[in-house]
């Protein structure tokens, strides 16, 4: 006996919207430690879909689901060489499709891999290793 659309629970199941991912976003930023967050102050977090075709093509990517994030700006090593005037806020992309792709071919929750996602591009923005943004991230939960 299969289920009617009203009683089948998996109906109403839709994919995350972009404005849902800005919420999986958000509530991830603010379980990172308060001294991880405070070194991404100022940086803008946006969620698209994907990365537009000059970022494909600028970070040799072969397909638009090969990049799930981008730090986009002036990472805090080279922000002291840098003079303020006329400079674009940093922000920090989150590309919503390929995630999900990611998602559903791997064993981790939604909101872990986007937790992941944002500590590795913050961890560009601050020229973390690889080692210090696993501890970041164990840390988070």
């Amino acid at each position: 006996m299969s289920a009617t659309p009203q009683t089948d629970p998996l109906a109403s199941l839709k994919a995350p919207s972009l404005s849902d991912f800005e919420r999986l976003a958000e509530d991830a930023f603010a379980r990172l430690p308060d001294t991880f967050r405070a070194l991404a102050d100022g940086a803008i977090i946006r969620v698209e879909d994907f990365p537009t075709d000059e970022v494909l093509e600028e970070m040799e990517a072969e397909t638009p689901f090969d990049l799930l994030g981008l730090f986009h700006g002036v990472g805090l090593a080279q922000d002291a060489a840098v003079a303020e005037t006329g400079r674009m806020p940093n922000m920090i992309y989150l590309y919503r499709r390929p995630i999900l792709d990611y998602w559903a071919e791997h064993d981790e929750t939604l909101g872990h891999l986007v937790t992941h996602v944002l500590i590795h591009e913050i961890g560009h923005h601050v020229g973390l290793s690889d080692e210090d943004m696993e501890a970041i991230e164990a840390q988070a939960g």
